[in-house]
């Protein structure tokens, strides 16, 4: 009867760890693998960009396509899913009504109402993104995959921007989008290469390990290479803070002394630039026009937050709508902060719904943290995400990147992980063998007798 038990109790523990990281039987289909599908093709087409490094792929509208398939993806998923729209945490409604208010500021603009609409309608993809890796991903197999096609994106844009770039300053220009801008390419590579890390320390292959140690180095060197001294200081917060998640807290003390002596190396080959703007940044002794620009760039930044306190203090409520601080700003430049930009565009209610959004984030990090029971892997991606979300609050004092989806990404993971963990049954405790003494004890009951020892 005790060992019926044991393995009855056994088998729910292998059934929980089986849907935990999405093994099943052979001969169960997979309800949602479309859906899914077209999911992972607009997380590739959104952070590799293909249409700007590979031939002929520039005349095929990816994004609207990949777009238009993620929504035929979400009307697939019906009542398939495990989770239902109903479902979607509070961070998901934040999302949504940040989204609705800067429709409304769009379309009560004093700037451009046109210009406006139409970039919150390019953002407004983060949503239908957002909402279908919460439905669709059910299991820890699917969101390590998403995960892996963020990381491995970026692994491969770093790699395009050094050998096409290599008579760009600053890769600027390189490639477009999100990764046009050189402090934009450095902030997609610091919110990612916790990913790498990860995916680097739970592989089990040496070649694995070997082609993400590359990988991590690549991206590196291209940050340096962007000379964004924005991307440099969240270089150094975020990665100080996964070196205590992996390093330090996991007892890898190897991976401390390895970051610093390939961060001491790419500093004396990559580093020049930077350094050299970071010196600008004085005002004294510019005896170059890299300097000089640098020296320059600092001071039209602080102009620019001038400039958005200024439209905040006009337009507090609505704002002046997405995208329309670099006609107003003097020289058609964003606003390097990111949480200037949203209150400037947005007005203080969509800033407010801003903040919501990413501390349900950070909250939802927080409990995972205090779990007891998650394994070695899980464990690993739950210090990534801190790592990254850290890296955005950081990258955001310094960066206009209220539109960029790679920190709603990261909420979206914490999310879902959230979910899966929440929906995992928990294993009772196997029962304890009896000794000899309690199994020939005094049985209760009318005909209670003492055994033979």
């Amino acid at each position: 009867m005790i060992e019926s038990d044991l393995v009855a109790r056994e088998s729910k523990s292998a059934r929980v760890d089986r849907q935990f990281h999405g093994i099943s039987r052979p001969e169960t289909p997979e309800p949602m693998g479309a859906a899914f599908t077209w999911l992972c093709t607009f997380y590739l087409v959104y952070c590799a960009r293909p249409e700007d490094w590979i031939p002929g792929l520039k005349y095929i509208p990816l994004a609207k396509i990949s777009v238009f398939f993620a929504l035929i993806g979400l009307a697939m998923v019906g009542g398939k899913s495990k989770r239902k729209l109903s479902e979607l945490p509070k961070e998901g409604h934040y999302l949504l009504a940040l989204i609705l208010l800067l429709f409304v500021s769009a379309f009560l603009s004093p700037i451009w109402k046109g210009g406006a609409f139409f970039h919150t309608l390019d953002f407004a993809k983060i949503y239908v993104a957002w909402v279908l890796t919460f439905i669709v991903v059910t299991d820890f197999r699917k969101l390590r995959r998403i995960i892996f096609v963020q990381a491995a994106s970026v692994v491969a844009i770093s790699i395009v921007s050094i050998a096409k770039g290599y008579d760009h300053p600053r890769l600027e220009g390189v490639l477009g989008g999100i990764y046009g801008n050189p402090n934009d390419l450095a902030f997609a590579i610091v919110l990612s290469l916790p990913f790498c890390l990860a995916f680097l320390v739970s592989s089990k292959s040496a070649l694995v390990k070997v082609a993400w140690t590359l990988s991590m180095l690549v991206m590196a060197a291209s940050l340096f290479l962007t000379a964004s001294r924005a991307g440099f200081i969240d270089l150094v917060i975020a990665g100080g803070v996964c070196l205590w998640h992996f390093g330090i807290k996991g007892r890898r003390m190897y991976l401390i002394v390895i970051a610093l002596v390939f961060s001491a190396l790419l500093m004396a080959v990559a580093g020049k630039q930077l350094k050299n703007r970071f010196t600008a940044m004085s005002g004294e002794d510019l005896n170059t026009e890299i300097e000089g620009k640098a020296y320059g760039s600092f001071e039209a930044r602080q102009m620019l937050m001038r400039r958005a306190m200024e439209e905040i203090e006009h337009y507090p409520i609505l704002g002046i709508g997405v995208n329309n601080f670099v006609s107003v700003s003097g020289d058609w430049h964003e606003v390097h902060m990111t949480y200037l930009q949203i209150a400037c565009e947005g007005g203080v209610f969509a800033f407010t719904l801003y903040v919501l959004f990413f501390s349900r984030g950070f909250s939802n990090l927080r409990k995972l943290r205090r779990r007891q029971n998650l394994d070695v892997e899980t464990v690993l991606f739950v210090g990534a995400l801190h790592s990254s979300l850290i890296g955005f609050v950081v990258g955001a004092l310094f960066a206009p990147e209220a539109y960029q989806f790679f920190p709603y990404f990261a909420v979206a993971y914490v999310s879902v992980l959230s979910a899966i963990l929440d929906k995992q049954v928990p294993v009772p405790a196997p029962i304890p063998a009896q000794s000899r003494v309690q199994k020939y004890a005094i049985q209760p009951g009318p005909s209670a007798r003492v055994a033979r020892f």
